[in-house]
């Protein structure tokens, strides 16, 4: 209990220091006391000056006993114009669980407590934080709706979010790699208030991180000028290349790195949404995962591989793919270095990221509904492998060959499972004896 007077419950004995004239065998005196049960004074009541980092540490396990982690930082707020507030902010570690994060902030009013559902004066963002906000001028008993229109409610909410963006601001410039360091613990927070908040997305350019896969951390500025020269297609589009996993998607990454690409790598659960609010806040600029197509086709260049393959025979091709691979598959045949790989399955990044929205509560918004899975098999027809399955004459090893290099691929991306993959260990044996 915080209560601004004491709350005596009885009394307790406290051991007091003994008298420098004591023998060491004479026990201590002792005295008793009221044993208060609360802190009448708790640290948002005290200035920042009046306190240190191990007192914000000693507040928070006041606040939550339970916890035994402790905060990455905190944000004292203290301001008595145009109206009152105080309070503590406590960034704890967040995890991808967004709905595990809410009503952790506790809203006083001149130190009684009155709720821990702080929605409507918090913004939605930092409902995700821990700690207390202390204010006399937040009307109480009301609905949510008149809470959201309120002039007074709307001037602390705003101020809440300065303050955030501030303290992250000063956080980044004064100890930049302690911020990279705990990104992955602060980045859902800072990514969901950019979504959500444009005064925030305007200031979080400022710090907001952008890690690549190399473990860089570049701004959006630094990561648009290390990447300009070299990631700009044909029509004058910067491309930012991204993985979401690096054991799945290692193959297309390490095929972008050949290249000289920069990979990022953006795996927080609200990600594809800020993507396409940079995409529309930012001219000329689009997002793309590297498994989405063939790296060749993700960064389009003037220059396009001659096939080896004419007309007639990729169509042939085309056909004889078609009659064996399974649906769900759109078998696109692709002129690319005979080094590349012969048979490659990318996943469409509209259609993906939609899907990927879709989980996160967006996808309703696009009348998306359930959307299926779809694959695109993207066949290299300079590789020595696919004009060998042209030429073969048996249709039998024709079918085993394309069956073999459909699930090499299938297995590069992570869907190939259970009786199938069973299959191609077994197909694997009999081709090696």
């Amino acid at each position: 209990m915080l209560l601004p007077v004491p709350i005596k419950f009885g009394t307790r004995t406290e051991t007091l220091p003994k008298p420098e004239d004591a023998k060491e065998e004479d026990p201590a005196p002792t005295q008793e006391v009221d044993d208060i049960i609360n802190n009448p004074n708790p640290a948002w009541t005290k200035t920042p000056a009046d306190l240190n980092d191990e007192d914000y540490k000693g507040f928070y396990r006041e606040l939550y006993p339970m916890q035994f982690e402790e905060p990455l930082f905190s944000i004292h707020l203290n301001v008595d114009y145009p109206f009152n507030l105080t309070g503590i902010l406590y960034f704890p570690k967040i995890s991808n669980d967004l709905n595990l994060q809410k009503d952790r902030i506790q809203l006083y009013q001149n130190q009684v407590f009155v709720t821990d559902n702080v929605e409507g004066i918090v913004p939605e963002f930092l409902t995700m934080l821990r700690g207390v906000i202390d204010s006399p001028d937040i009307p109480l008993n009301v609905s949510r709706s008149y809470l959201q229109a309120d002039g007074a409610v709307k001037k602390i909410s705003s101020y809440i979010t300065r303050k955030v963006a501030d303290k992250l601001n000063s956080l980044f410039k004064n100890n930049r790699e302690e911020f990279e360091q705990k990104w992955n613990d602060i980045k859902v927070v800072i990514e969901y208030g950019m979504l959500s908040e444009d005064k925030f997305f305007e200031k979080a350019e400022k710090f907001a991180l952008y890690p690549t896969v190399e473990g860089k951390y570049y701004t959006y500025e630094e990561l648009v000028a290390a990447t300009k020269e070299t990631q700009t297609d044909k029509d004058d589009k910067h491309i930012f290349l991204y993985a979401s996993n690096l054991e799945e998607q290692h193959s297309y990454i390490e095929a972008a790195k050949a290249k000289g690409y920069e990979i990022l790598l953006l795996d927080s659960p609200i990600i594809s949404h800020l993507m396409q609010k940079l995409e529309g806040a930012k001219e000329n600029i689009g997002f793309a995962r590297v498994d989405a197509d063939h790296v060749d086709n993700l960064i389009k260049k003037e220059d396009t591989a001659i096939s080896k393959l004419s007309d007639e025979e990729k169509e042939k091709l085309k056909t004889e793919l078609e009659s064996v691979v399974q649906t769900g598959y759109t078998v696109q045949l692709e002129a690319m270095d005979s080094g590349a790989a012969p048979f490659m399955i990318t996943e469409p990044e509209f259609m993906r990221r939609m899907k990927d929205m879709q989980q996160t509560g967006g996808g309703g918004m696009f009348g998306m509904g359930n959307m299926p899975e779809m694959f695109n098999l993207i066949v290299n027809t300079n590789h020595e492998l696919v004009g060998e399955i042209l030429n073969t004459k048996t249709a039998k090893k024709r079918e085993r060959l394309i069956n073999q290099s459909l699930d090499l691929a299938r297995l590069s991306k992570g869907l190939l499972k259970g009786e199938e993959l069973t299959k191609f260990i077994q197909r694997s044996y009999d081709m090696i004896k």
